[in-house]
């Protein structure tokens, strides 16, 4: 089957944010840690992987992107 322009575009915002997200969790410092958020991510990415309706993948973005910025904040704070 091949995506339409915008169902492409959306698929390589998704596939960013998975990448921005996981380089995010390398600066976790504790391993354990890491390897929990990790998992946390591939199963969340997983999950949601059928989906089709424009709106909710769209939400589902957002959604990854606050989460990704609170991540990167903490670590921020960690680090001072």
């Amino acid at each position: 089957t091949s995506l339409s322009s915008s169902q492409f575009l959306r698929r390589q915002q998704v596939l960013q944010l998975y990448r921005k997200i996981l380089r995010a969790i390398r600066e976790v410092p504790a391993e354990q840690d890491r390897r929990y958020l990790k998992d946390w991510a591939r199963e969340e990415f997983k999950r949601n992987k059928g989906a089709t309706e424009e709106d909710a993948i769209r939400m589902m973005i957002t959604q990854g992107n606050m989460q990704l910025q609170e991540l990167q904040r903490t670590l921020k704070l960690a680090k001072s």
